[in-house]
């Protein structure tokens, strides 16, 4: 992807767990920092989670703000956390939280790259095996996102 929605900056492991609710908050809060967002993001992401849930399998979710709340983004960016501990998200195991704020209809390039490194259990595991956050951020740049 030729926009850097994502920097090293914007990927963290965890070796603990997290609640859904904290998960999405570090999420809203990378994409903050990284100039993205606005405060409001959080709560378009938690609006988004009460209407559908954003996980997606393969141990990924998404969370990600709802159409009305556009405003909240000023530019496009990825965060991307990993947590060994895991994260319940509504039932569900969710090790990796990736964070997306899409400016106009650039979200939808965005969740189509990651959906197909995520569709991909190989892909998966070798992100899971990453040792570091620049390791981690090297091979999901190497994916293409």
């Amino acid at each position: 992807m030729a926009r850097d929605v994502l920097s090293i900056g914007q990927v963290r492991i965890h070796s603990g767990s997290a609640t859904r609710e904290e998960a999405m908050k570090e999420a809203a809060d990378i994409l903050e920092a990284a100039g993205a967002v606005t405060s409001a993001y959080f709560d378009a992401m938690q609006q988004r989670e009460q209407t559908v849930s954003t996980y997606m399998g393969n141990e990924l979710a998404i969370p990600h703000g709802t159409n009305e709340t556009k405003a909240a983004i000023l530019a496009s960016a990825l965060s991307v956390v990993r947590y060994d501990g895991g994260v319940d998200w509504g039932g569900e195991p969710v090790t990796f939280v990736i964070g997306i704020a899409g400016k106009g209809d650039e979200h939808l390039e965005i969740l189509s790259q990651i959906a197909l490194v995520f569709s991909d259990e190989d892909e998966v595991e070798r992100l899971k095996q990453a040792q570091s956050p620049e390791e981690l951020f090297q091979l999901i740049s190497a994916a293409g996102v």
